[in-house]
């Protein structure tokens, strides 16, 4: 049984290494031919094929650093130091230094919490095409209401907490 094994591995390996140089030049005239069509239509150029290394392609988390179309000095501000390797802990940061996102005037949560006491239940959905704003930014605007007291999740739909209606 092991011999019969052995013969059979032994077969596949042998067709494999026939068939790779195949393989090879078909991954290279497809490239090619593509390529072909890319200089034909003027369209924009071909992405590469699956398994094929491009120059201008860089891998997840990677910078984009200065590419075709930027100019020179694009990447940072010249003058401008490099980041610091030093790292400080939190303990070591005013306690008055605000951290993250810079706080708005408040004018999208005002008319989001105006469009909650309108139309209780109202969804995100429904919230982004009445306000012509994108669904991202309610997700990010209405729990902060919702830990201010001002709103309620109930399903899909927001509530208002007061009780009180604006006149429609």
């Amino acid at each position: 049984m092991t011999d019969f094994l052995d013969d059979k591995r032994q077969e596949i390996q042998s067709r494999m290494a026939e068939l790779k140089p195949l393989v090879d030049e078909f991954q290279r005239l497809q490239t090619a031919a593509s390529a072909l069509e890319g200089a034909l239509d003027g369209a924009n150029p071909p992405a590469p094929a699956r398994g094929i290394a491009s120059a201008t392609r860089r891998g997840p988390g990677r910078p984009r650093g200065r590419g075709p179309g930027r100019p020179p000095g694009s990447g940072r501000a010249s003058g401008r130091p490099a980041a610091s390797k030093k790292r400080t802990t939190s303990s070591a940061l005013p306690t008055t230094a605000r951290r993250g996102r810079r706080k708005g005037s408040g004018q999208r949560p005002a008319e989001a919490l105006v469009i909650v006491r309108e139309q209780p239940g109202v969804t995100v959905p429904e919230l982004a095409a009445r306000m012509g704003i994108k669904q991202n930014y309610l997700y990010r605007i209405l729990p902060g209401l919702a830990q201010e007291g001002k709103v309620r999740k109930e399903g899909r739909g927001w509530h208002p907490t007061d009780g009180v209606k604006a006149a429609a």
